[in-house]
């Protein structure tokens, strides 16, 4: 990593240390108080695509997955959705030995728990992420969810009813902070992160900016959302690397300046 820009000012750290990262990325204190905060952390392409040959993995690289690393390490949960677990083959997430003081010092968990968005339960539940996670995955899905999907995947994981007809992302975030996970990860994919914009509940994004053009019909990284309004967002680091970008933003909140971080 080549350098850090950093726009609310102060000492640029080193980059290239994980400690350096995990002050970067810091949570804000509102999540020591019990309220949640929702973090994206997305890839995309110049050209705005955040798939290739129908992956995000063909537009990350060394550094991307380095960062992708530490907000996992950072995190309490990690919220995908279904259609994301089925594409990318989603795995527990593990414990990182260089996290595992900070992780216990804060009173979380070795590794952080995967909570997948998904209406239908149409899941595979013999995979990795349902057999061999190091804590329990959650699944939250609506109150009318098919009752015998319920069942077998409540066999495995643990059940977050949230909404009737469509998953209510709002009292999902709720529940989950209920549990004490105030530190939300989101990696998508595109059409959750765009229901969570359109909802409010996105906090900050973490956007990885490949230096590629990939052309075809990938979808953006937010995808198919009803946004009720456009939402402004502050520019509070920016690393380069080998032509790489990897921006975070906080959501603006009317005033001279976002939530600052802490750090």
């Amino acid at each position: 990593m080549q350098q850090l820009i950093s726009p609310l000012g102060g000492r640029p750290a080193d980059p290239a240390a994980l400690e350096s990262l995990a002050a970067v990325y810091a949570y804000p204190e509102q999540v020591n108080q019990g309220r949640p905060w929702l973090r994206a952390n997305m890839v995309s392409g110049l050209d705005g695509g955040a798939r290739l040959d129908g992956l995000s993995e063909g537009l990350s690289g060394d550094a991307d997955k380095r960062i992708f690393g530490v907000l996992r390490a950072l995190s309490d949960v990690v919220v995908v959705g279904a259609e994301t677990v089925r594409a990318e083959g989603y795995r527990p997430a593990r414990a990182r030995r260089e996290f595992a003081a900070a992780r216990a010092a804060a009173g979380q968990a070795p590794a952080p728990v995967i909570a997948v968005v998904s209406r239908s339960l149409r899941l595979d539940l013999s995979a990795p992420l349902f057999t061999e996670p190091l804590v329990r995955t959650v699944v939250i899905t609506t109150e009318d969810a098919d009752a015998e999907r319920r069942r077998a995947v409540a066999e495995v994981a643990d059940l977050v009813l949230a909404g009737t007809g469509s998953v209510d992302l709002r009292a999902g975030v709720a529940a989950l902070a209920e549990r004490g996970w105030t530190r939300l990860l989101t990696e998508g994919g595109p059409r959750l992160l765009g229901q969570f914009a359109a909802a409010g509940l996105l906090d900050e994004l973490c956007l990885s900016l490949a230096p590629l053009l990939t052309g075809g019909d990938a979808p953006r990284i937010l995808h198919d959302a009803g946004m009720p309004d456009v939402q402004r967002m502050e520019l509070v680091s920016l690393i380069e690397q080998k032509g790489f970008l990897f921006t975070r933003y906080l959501r603006h909140l009317g005033s001279d300046d976002p939530v600052t971080p802490r750090s």
